[in-house]
């Protein structure tokens, strides 16, 4: 079908093709050993994938030799809420693959609705380090969705939840802190919005609305509790959860040493301005790591993470999406050199999560590439 030159074309149906003619590599294994930093392997977020209650790996022991092949060989486990829910994760996946996989904490914010709650909080959160916790996550519902027991919003610089911080880095295990979801799901959704397609897909990822806080709110936010707890350890998952922002971040990284990043599921906005990425990563290489964030985790991601760190390829699709609901452009990789990627990839993380440096003790094997002119 021909389209007039003065006639309109439905965005759904644009499907522009690139006419370069680039280098391409096709990277299929890490250069060094790998941890994901960033994986979501148990069931508390089974309904995304259509298996609500299911475990999002069903078969551990041959999903763990299929991420072997890929050079990835450790795992934080991110699903592991609190109570009998961590119990069933530490079992199947920590007490069984003790080298491989270090399952993460939630902290059960409905005690907020209780009296005393600042110590109900943190008394959950050590019961769940003394169960097994190797660290505890923190998502996006708290400062989006959770509320009080008088059903007031809770902020995540609340004093209330100071003692969940300070116990934290009382008991030296670190924080990975899902804060904001990226910039344009607080705009307005309209035609102006970089993810007008996805936010349309999904509504309900849309937080433009006046019974959220801003953007720039949740980041304050942020930096007060890492400003105000410099003996806990931050990750600000998600390219600290700014990745349209990277001066922002660069300077949060200068400014306190117990904050890292991930760079989960942002390579479409850290691809687009890989000069930026680069220099920031190489600013600061003990302070990155690396992580995809799928579900369900097939590791299909993996070889394009691998093209984006170690090659200088330019102008390659961000996902396999068609369109792509991450953003209509393509990124370029930052080819970082290897004792950086080493230490993205694994030894950053082994030391936030010692339970996982055995992941990382074996010969570095030289990455798998194929190059195509």
């Amino acid at each position: 079908m021909t389209i007039p030159l003065d006639g309109d074309l439905p965005l759904s149906r644009y499907r522009p093709r690139a006419r370069l003619s680039l280098p391409e590599h096709t990277v299929t294994t890490a250069r060094s050993r790998a941890i994901d930093a960033h994986s979501h392997i148990g069931r508390w977020l089974s309904a995304w994938a259509d298996r609500e209650g299911e475990w999002l790996v069903k078969d551990v022991e041959p999903w763990l030799e299929e991420m072997a092949g890929y050079n990835v060989h450790g795992f934080v486990n991110l699903d592991g809420r609190w109570g009998e829910e961590l119990r069933l994760n530490l079992e199947r996946f920590d007490e069984r693959h003790p080298d491989r996989i270090a399952t993460f904490c939630h902290v059960d914010w409905s005690l907020l609705e209780q009296p005393s709650s600042d110590r109900a909080l943190a008394d959950n959160l050590a019961d769940s380090v003394a169960a097994g916790a190797a660290g505890v996550k923190v998502w996006k519902d708290l400062g989006l969705h959770v509320r009080d027991g008088a059903g007031e919003l809770v902020l995540p610089d609340d004093e209330r939840l100071a003692g969940v911080w300070q116990t934290a880095g009382e008991l030296d295990i670190p924080i990975w802190w899902h804060i904001a979801d990226p910039l344009a799901f607080f705009d307005p959704v309209d035609e102006h919005n970089e993810f007008l397609e996805l936010l349309a897909e999904r509504p309900d990822w849309s937080f433009a609305g006046p019974e959220y806080p801003t953007f720039e709110r949740l980041m304050d936010a942020l930096e007060a509790v890492v400003a105000a707890h410099p003996r806990t350890r931050f990750v600000a998952v998600h390219a600290g959860c700014n990745a349209e922002d990277l001066g922002w971040v660069g300077r949060m990284l200068d400014t306190y040493p117990n904050l890292h990043i991930d760079i989960a599921a942002r390579l479409s906005q850290l691809g687009r301005q890989p000069r930026a990425t680069r220099e920031l990563v190489l600013r600061h290489p003990d302070r990155v790591l690396f992580g995809c964030d799928e579900i369900p985790h097939t590791g299909s991601s993996y070889p394009r993470h691998f093209r984006f760190l170690e090659t200088e390829d330019e102008h390659f699709p961000h996902s396999d999406d068609d369109p792509p609901m991450m953003g209509r452009w393509a990124i370029s990789g930052i080819g970082l050199p290897d004792d950086v990627l080493q230490a993205v990839y694994a030894d950053n993380a082994a030391r936030l999560v010692p339970r996982l440096t055995a992941a990382t003790e074996q010969t570095h094997p030289t990455s798998k590439q194929d190059v195509t002119p």
